[in-house]
């Protein structure tokens, strides 16, 4: 199945990515891995999830964020390659802003890795660092970026 027709599947859109908060660009080819700058759970120019995990937010919605994050990724790879152009996902890594004594960081992460593998199967397996941390920009819940291999 064609990844475009599998998102719309998912009822999942791929829109234009919001633009870099500073002074980087969205994304970085090096021979043929692409680096795609940190993403934020933005959509349509609003954050939708802002907050510490283990204080206003809950796992679920920490996984929905990291979703959303990975979705945003997509937008990305896709405004500068088709995503059909993608051979693997090679690193995840997802931040989550958090309270001192939250441990549950994998299972956010999950939000995102799960969605790279039911879009792409094998191919959207991956490595991946869960990281907690003390703040994020925007005071967003979630923060991701990631490295895909292109064909």
């Amino acid at each position: 199945m064609k990844i475009l027709e599998k998102l719309k599947e998912l009822g999942i859109e791929i829109k234009n990515p919001s633009a870099p908060l500073a002074k980087y660009v969205l994304t970085k080819q090096t021979g043929n891995l692409l680096y795609i700058s940190g993403q934020l759970p933005i959509k349509d120019g609003e954050l939708l999830y802002s907050g510490k995990l283990g204080y206003k937010l809950e796992i679920e919605q920490g996984k929905e964020a990291a979703k959303l994050c990975a979705i945003n990724t997509l937008c990305a790879i896709q405004s500068h390659t088709d995503l059909e152009n993608i051979k693997s996902f090679v690193k995840l890594q997802v931040f989550v802003n958090a309270t001192t004594d939250f441990i549950d960081a994998p299972a956010v992460a999950d939000g995102a890795s799960s969605l790279f593998v039911d879009i792409f199967g094998d191919i959207g397996k991956h490595t991946r660092s869960a990281i907690c941390v003390a703040q994020l920009p925007k005071n967003a819940a979630v923060e991701i970026d990631l490295i895909v291999e292109l064909k």
